[in-house]
């Protein structure tokens, strides 16, 4: 069983929309049985008061005189007829829920009607763009973070790669002194005593080495 309105009134009889030249509605919607009959429209507001003591039968008679209206209304600014059907009948249930607020001096009540269908429609164009801007963001981040990460890997392996083979273009003592120095964090001091060779001996090939790679790797000063 359905749970009752948040507002505590009675829902109305379920009933399938239809519009003009199409096939009724799939969806059902929580409208009155209806009438053959639609009032006239100096009727309607007696019809509204009657909806506001919660009276089903004035709901089938005010929707079958709005209904119409209502979809012609929200049709023009959706465009999309699957969606124009939904948002007329978020409508009508507005029309149901606070039809106690409609006040005759302030104008006809397919006025009202009618400024709560076009609202109701240009809330729904909102939200659909709205959301079709944070997809196109989202997409966005995705494609450009994915495209970095990628462009980063290949930059690193590249460059990995000419340094292994410029390292190849090195003598043995300037290649084990660089990769010392460079690769371990050893001294100058500590790269001699590794190797086995006078301290000037290791600057000097290291001198020498890192010019070889600097020019053997394209970098400039």
């Amino acid at each position: 069983m359905d749970a009752p309105p948040p507002d505590g009134r009675p829902r109305p009889p379920r009933r399938l929309l239809t519009t003009t030249g199409a096939a009724q509605v799939s969806q059902l919607l929580p409208f009155g049985a209806g009438r053959n009959g639609r009032p006239a429209s100096s009727d309607l507001t007696e019809i509204m008061g009657n909806v506001a003591r919660g009276d089903k039968q004035a709901f089938s008679a005010l929707y079958d005189a709005l209904a119409p209206l209502v979809f012609g209304i929200v049709v023009k600014v959706v465009r999309d007829r699957a969606q124009s059907e939904e948002v007329t009948q978020e409508v009508m249930i507005d029309l149901w829920r606070q039809a106690a607020r409609y006040r005759p001096e302030a104008g006809a009540v397919t006025a009202w009607a009618a400024t709560i269908a076009h609202r109701r429609a240009v809330d729904r164009v909102r939200s659909a763009q709205a959301a079709a801007d944070r997809e196109h963001a989202q997409a966005a981040r995705e494609h450009t973070t994915a495209f970095d990460e990628v462009t980063e890997q290949v930059e690193t392996r590249l460059e990995s790669e000419q340094v292994r083979r410029c390292l190849r273009g090195l003598t043995e003592l300037q290649r084990q002194a660089v990769t010392l120095a460079y690769y371990q964090g050893l001294t100058y001091r500590e790269v001699a005593e590794t190797l086995r060779t006078p301290l000037p001996t290791i600057k000097t090939r290291m001198r020498d080495g890192l010019i070889r790679l600097r020019d053997c790797m394209g970098v400039t000063t």
